[in-house]
C-alpha cells in the first residue's frame, strides 16, 4: 500500500504529460518508480484470496459465503461513489477500477469457495495461463453486447444502460488470482509452506523469463485497450532494452505480467514466513490494520495536497476539482519532477501514519459492526 501511494503521488503531482510506460520518451528512474507498484494489485488480489480462506477456516460455509458477498457489494458501491469522488472531486464518479474489481472477484469467490481447494487452484492457473488466448477477440464483435466483453477482459470505454463508463480493470484474470490465494491460504497452513512458496516463486519467475525473451506466448500485441508495447525486442541502448522487457500488459494482467509480478512476491513471502517485523518496519502493520480505511483517505488526501501545492507554487488548480487526470489532460504549467514527488510521498506517509494509528487503536477499542467495513 505504500508502493500504491507513491505512484497515486506521482499521478497527481507530476510534471510529466505522457505515460511513464512511453518507450519513446521515458526514462528508467521514472519507469521504475511505475512500475514498482504493478506488484501492489496482484498482491492485493492474491491475499484476498488468502484472508478469505483463513476467515473460512475460523467460520463456518456460510458464515464465509455472507462474508464475501457483503464485502464485496460493499466494495463495489464504494468504487463508484466515494472512491471515484476522491479520484476526481465530482459527486457522484466512478468506474471500473481496481476496488470494483476486487469486490466482484469476491462474490464469484463466494460461490467458487464451495469447491474443493485444489479445484479451485486448478481453475485459477488454466484462467491465468489461458486468457490470453483470447485477445485477438475484440468488443465490437460483439455488437451490442460489447460492454460484456469489456468488462469482463478489454480495457476500454463503455455504455451500459446509458450511462457511459471506463473499465480499467476487466474482471479476468483478477478473479482467478484471488482464487489463487484462496489456494494460497491452505498451502500457508502446512508445514512445509516455506519451501513450496520459494519453489513456486522460483518457477514463475523462470516462467516470465523465458517467456519474455522468446516471446512464444503470454504478452498481447499493441491492439486497442492496452498501453503495452507488445513482445520485447532489443532497443538501441540497454535502458530501452530493460525497459521493454519489463513492460508487459496490465490491463487486463497477461500471463507475463502476472508471473513477473506473483513469482517475486511469493518469493519474498516466503521469506518472511515466519519472521518478526521489527525497527524501521514496524509503521507497514499500521497500515496493514486498516487496509480499506488507508485506500479512501490516502486518496482524498493525495487529491486535496495537490490542490493545495498547486495553490502556494501558483499554478493551474481548477481542474482538480473538476475531475483532475481522471477527465482532463495535464494543463501547461502544472507539476513537478520526480524528487518533489519523492519528497511529497514521504510527508504524505508521516501525516497517514499517525492518522492510520489512530483509526487503528479506534477499531482495537470499539466493536461497533460498521467498523469492519472500514
Amino acid at each position: 500500500m505504500v508502493i500504491m501511494a507513491l505512484d497515486h503521488t506521482r499521478e497527481f503531482l507530476t510534471n510529466v504529460p505522457f505515460d511513464p510506460g512511453d518507450l519513446q520518451r521515458t526514462w528508467t528512474v521514472l519507469f521504475l518508480t511505475r512500475w514498482v507498484s504493478d506488484f501492489c494489485a496482484p498482491l492485493f488480489f492474491l491475499l484476498a484470496g488468502v484472508g478469505a480462506y483463513f476467515y473460512g477456516k475460523r467460520h463456518n460455509r456460510a458464515a464465509l459465503t455472507k462474508f464475501l458477498l457483503t464485502r464485496g457489494s460493499w466494495l463495489v458501491f464504494v468504487e463508484f461513489t466515494i472512491i471515484g469522488t476522491a479520484w476526481t472531486f465530482v459527486f457522484p464518479s466512478g468506474f471500473f477500477g481496481v476496488i470494483w474489481t476486487l469486490g466482484v472477484s469476491m462474490i464469484i469467490l463466494a460461490g467458487v469457495a464451495r469447491l474443493r481447494v485444489h479445484l479451485i487452484a486448478y481453475l485459477g492457473i488454466a484462467v491465468i495461463c489461458l486468457h490470453n488466448l483470447f485477445d485477438f477477440v475484440r468488443p465490437a464483435s460483439f455488437g451490442g453486447r460489447a460492454w460484456v466483453w469489456n468488462v469482463l477482459h478489454v480495457k476500454g470505454s463503455v455504455q451500459i444502460l446509458g450511462v457511459r463508463e471506463f473499465v480499467a480493470y476487466p474482471l479476468l484474470p483478477w478473479c482467478a488470482v484471488m482464487g489463487l490465494g484462496y489456494a494460497l491460504g491452505w498451502l500457508l497452513h502446512q508445514k512445509d509452506r516455506r519451501t513450496w512458496m520459494i519453489r513456486i516463486g522460483v518457477a514463475m519467475t523462470i516462467g516470465f523469463i523465458v517467456l519474455r525473451v522468446t516471446n512464444i506466448y503470454g504478452n498481447p500485441p499493441t491492439v486497442g485497450g492496452g498501453a503495452a508495447p507488445g513482445e520485447w525486442h532489443a532497443q538501441a541502448d540497454m535502458a530501452k532494452t530493460f525497459i521493454l522487457f519489463l513492460d508487459t500488459e496490465k490491463y487486463p494482467p497477461s500471463l507475463q505480467f502476472l508471473l513477473m509480478t506473483l513469482g517475486p512476491s511469493l518469493l519474498l513471502l516466503g521469506w518472511l514466513n515466519g519472521r518478526n517485523i521489527s525497527g524501521w518496519w514496524r509503521p507497514l502493520l499500521v497500515f496493514g490494520r486498516v487496509p480499506m480505511f488507508f485506500y479512501v483517505v490516502h486518496l482524498y488526501f493525495i487529491h486535496a495536497v495537490a490542490v493545495v501545492v498547486a495553490i502556494l507554487w501558483k499554478q493551474p488548480y481548477v481542474w482538480l476539482l473538476r475531475g483532475g487526470f481522471g477527465f482532463n489532460d495535464l494543463p501547461d504549467g502544472y507539476g513537478h519532477n520526480l524528487p518533489f514527488v519523492y519528497a511529497m510521498w514521504g510527508l504524505i506517509m508521516v501525516v497517514l501514519y499517525f492518522v492510520c494509528r489512530w483509526f487503528s487503536e479506534l477499531k482495537q477499542r470499539r466493536r461497533e459492526w460498521w467498523l469492519s467495513y472500514l
